[in-house]
């Protein structure tokens, strides 16, 4: 029961019965691991410990526990510690430490004062009812969507880093024509990709390079014939210090994103960057970067989608190539042989009939 005592738990003697009494009580899990080594020793072996996991409770030693982990939530992917803002119908990211700087209205758990409230009585009315019409949702969607369509400002200028300065087209000297001719931009997710084409995820299961080499030989192919730029960006967010990084591949821009920022991130800032002067298609089938990017005013090819508009585009090539080829391709080899040529040919076939 002092052992108990000093693991930061709590016990009791449930009964005692011929001679053998039964304790039961809590303890943290991590200091009861080997706890049945020492029971097993001080009672000569006639001692049992039995465990049952039953809830989460306080830690008593949060800060040491966080020390030995060395927990970094600013590289926590799966559970960011990011603030997700919405903003002209667009949805960004916003750092935990920033977060107070993008707030539109004060804290919920902010004590107010009485100036403050009675602020709140005046800007806040009151509303009876809790739910939205359908109609409603229809005219928010409308107005917000739309919202993102609208001019910036005259002589307002768009900051681009390095790597995006390298990707945006040459200013077209054209301006003969009223509407500008956009250059199309094919995004493509690359591990999104992999692991949803069949055979790209069984040879990634052996070699995630080779897995990797055979998309981009595809998307090489696929952008020699639609003439447009694609773009292939694969994480590196798990690599510690690595730097945003960008290779040509045959004409197609492989990009590796840097420590602590997914493909996610990179397409998305990518496209809202750029939408008005690209015409933006984004091929990736997880569905909340979809919805990320169509609020975004550009378009989205699932994987299953990007597989057959390839298909389809190396199907018609190989069927204008055959019907532009003769049915009848044999050569015509007498026509080309010189005089001499024929008469030694002609000796030969008269020797072969004497014989």
């Amino acid at each position: 029961m002092a052992d108990i005592e000093r693991m930061h738990g709590g016990c009791r003697i449930a009964r005692i019965q011929n001679g053998m009494a039964v304790v039961t009580g809590r303890a943290p899990v991590a200091l009861l691991r080997s706890y049945w080594q020492d029971v097993q020793n001080y009672t000569g072996g006639s001692g049992k410990l039995f465990f049952q996991v039953t809830e989460y409770g306080p830690c008593h030693n949060t800060e040491e526990v966080l020390q030995a982990a060395g927990y970094d939530a600013a590289r926590d992917i799966k559970n960011p510690a990011d603030s997700v803002f919405c903003k002209n119908g667009e949805i960004y990211t916003v750092s935990w430490d920033e977060v107070k700087d993008h707030m539109h209205v004060e804290s919920f758990l902010q004590e107010k004062t009485d100036s403050a409230q009675e602020r709140a009585k005046i800007s806040i009315p009151h509303r009876e009812r809790q739910w939205i019409e359908p109609e409603e949702i229809d005219r928010i969607f409308t107005r917000t969507y739309f919202a993102n369509r609208k001019e910036k400002a005259a002589g307002q200028k768009r900051k681009y880093t390095v790597v995006e300065q390298n990707m945006l087209p040459r200013e077209s000297k054209q301006k003969e024509s009223k509407e500008e001719v956009r250059e199309e931009y094919l995004l493509v997710d690359g591990y999104n990709i992999i692991f949803a084409w069949p055979e790209l995820k069984a040879l990634a299961e052996d070699s995630m390079d080779a897995a990797r080499l055979k998309l981009l030989d595809t998307l090489v192919k696929y952008q020699a014939v639609k003439k447009c730029r694609i773009i292939a960006v694969f994480d590196a967010y798990r690599v510690p210090g690595h730097t945003e990084e960008v290779i040509d591949y045959d004409g197609v821009l492989v990009v590796f994103t840097r420590e602590a920022q997914t493909a996610d991130q990179f397409i998305e800032k990518f496209s809202r960057d750029n939408r008005k002067k690209l015409k933006i298609t984004v091929a990736t089938s997880d569905f909340l970067q979809q919805i990320i990017i169509r609020g975004a005013g550009c378009s989205v090819l699932s994987a299953r989608e990007l597989k057959e508009e390839i298909e389809r585009t190396s199907g018609e090539i190989m069927r204008a190539y055959r019907e532009g080829q003769p049915q009848n391709r044999r050569l015509d080899i007498e026509s080309t042989l010189s005089a001499e040529n024929k008469r030694q040919i002609e000796e030969l076939l008269k020797e072969a009939e004497d014989m």
